[in-house]
């Protein structure tokens, strides 16, 4: 046997004794199967544990960003949705795990805002949504109405509104121009300009608009409160991720529209 050969046949026995690397995707299947995992899903979801488990592995499988990311990091942002009883299911809307920075973080959708507000039982109407090149008739500062009656005239979206009216009769609406969602958003949301924004536009502004009407005079229980504190405190996650720029930031905004741009499409690019 030549040396040769001898080194091969070691370097074989090597490989063949050394344990197996796995990999990140059975790592979490790992996790979820967990019984400490799977006692957490069982307390909070009842019978509905199963079908949950089964959304975290598809979740994780199929989104090949969120695989670049710890699993166990991962998980404890699922266990937020979960202490929430909010499915992760993207095409749902009501949470989302978007990993910044190769850091996973929970994200509050508009549905699951919208979900935590009707289970408070506080709330005769909840409405929020575009509003569309002539619809806006008046706006009246002083007592903070807003009258949206008047006839489109286009399909352009000029701003977004939000109406809330409780039980005990107080209401409030709100209405923020394209250019004041679009500022807001660049100001406090640095992922804007990323995926989450670009596919899913009119729903991040419509959340953004109502989420401030919410913090500021709605009605909310301890589960709402920490849900919406955690989403804001979320939107400037990857800026304080080791100082590094975020990963998706676009800058190449049209305040009138929303739209974000192609970097050549901006002048001087």
């Amino acid at each position: 046997m030549t040396i040769d050969n001898k080194n091969l046949i070691q370097q074989a026995a090597e490989k063949a004794s050394a344990p197996a690397v796995r990999s990140t995707a059975a790592r979490m299947n790992d996790i979820v199967n967990a019984p400490a995992t799977q006692r957490l899903l069982q307390n909070a979801l009842k019978e509905n544990a199963g079908a949950y488990a089964a959304s975290i592995i598809d979740l994780y499988n199929t989104d090949k960003a969120l695989q670049g990311c710890d699993p166990t990091k991962v998980m404890a942002e699922v266990l937020k949705a979960v202490s929430l009883k909010l499915p992760i299911n993207k095409q749902l809307g009501f949470a989302y795990i978007i990993p910044y920075g190769g850091v996973p973080t929970f994200i509050l959708g508009y549905k699951g805002m919208l979900q935590l507000c009707m289970r408070t039982g506080a709330y005769r109407y909840i409405n929020a949504g575009p509003v569309y090149e002539g619809e806006l008739a008046s706006e009246d500062k002083l007592r903070g109405d807003i009258d949206l009656s008047g006839e489109r005239t286009g399909d352009k979206v000029v701003g977004y509104f939000a109406y809330i009216e409780t039980l005990n009769g107080f209401a409030k609406a709100i209405y923020w121009p394209m250019s004041k969602v679009v500022s807001h958003a660049k100001k406090y949301s640095k992922n804007f300009g990323g995926k989450i924004w670009q596919d899913n536009f009119d729903e991040m502004a419509t959340k953004t608009v109502l989420r401030y009407l919410l913090s500021h005079w709605g009605v909310m229980s301890v589960d709402m409160a920490n849900a919406i504190a955690s989403d804001e405190n979320a939107e400037a996650a990857d800026a304080a991720i080791d100082a590094q720029p975020p990963i998706y930031v676009n800058d190449n905004t049209d305040p009138d529209t929303g739209e974000i741009l192609p970097v050549q499409d901006v002048k001087g690019a």
